[in-house]
């Protein structure tokens, strides 16, 4: 049974999710909170695999709980947004969530996402996460932090990543660098380590921020 935290502002919204996804056999609905405090609470109070996640909320905003409960808990978070929250969503990319999903998303990719999230898969949502994404390209010029945490890794582990951040999944990593689908997991297990990773959407974001990847421009494979 995955078992969901809801955290949102509108009672509405938190009653029609509840009621979707509690009509799943696979997912408990186990707490609710109307902003972040909240949400930490019961977080700690239910121990939840997957908290979904609004981004304006009172007392402490969704990313500031979101990087709260990840940095103290288990449990995965998918941020809850619209079209107009790009730099919120950014910040959630930093923070280590494992996902979006926007707001006016259909039932069934909801339902979807709980189960992917709570998988330990990210949620690469092309409708949000490649637009912001890309977004970090828009800067003049590469973070040098990235820079020099980009220099730590192999070259293999570069093409790794590189490809991780275009959205490839290991299985076609594996068939664009001729290696094994494990050989691929490892490759990605040791950069995420390297870097100080949380998951592969903290991957894909780290890729723009060290100018590895841009916007348009085509890499290995």
């Amino acid at each position: 049974m995955i078992r969901v935290v809801i955290a949102d502002d509108e009672a509405m919204i938190r009653a029609g999710l509840r009621m979707l996804l509690d009509h799943q056999a696979d997912i408990e609905v186990v707490g609710e909170a109307a902003d972040g405090q909240q949400a930490q609470d019961e977080v700690r109070r239910t121990a939840p695999d997957v908290v979904l996640m609004d981004v304006r909320m009172p007392r402490c905003d969704g990313i500031e709980a979101a990087r709260r409960i990840l940095a103290e808990s288990a449990a995965k978070v998918v941020i809850l947004t619209t079209f107009d929250e790009d730099e919120a969503v950014r910040q959630a990319l930093r923070a280590g969530v494992s996902g979006f999903l926007l707001k006016v998303a259909p039932p069934e990719q909801l339902v979807d996402a709980v189960r992917t999230v709570a998988a330990g898969k990210a949620l690469l949502d092309p409708a949000v996460t490649l637009r912001v994404i890309e977004s970090f390209a828009g800067a003049p010029s590469a973070d040098p932090r990235a820079v020099a945490q980009l220099a730590t890794l192999t070259e293999r582990e570069v093409d790794v990543l590189r490809l991780v951040a275009r959205g490839r999944s290991n299985a076609e990593i594996a068939a664009t660098l001729y290696l094994g689908e494990a050989t691929v997991k490892t490759y990605v297990s040791r950069m995420l380590t390297k870097l100080d990773l949380r998951d592969r959407v903290q991957a894909v974001a780290f890729a723009y921020e060290s100018g590895l990847v841009r916007p348009g421009v085509t890499g290995t494979g």
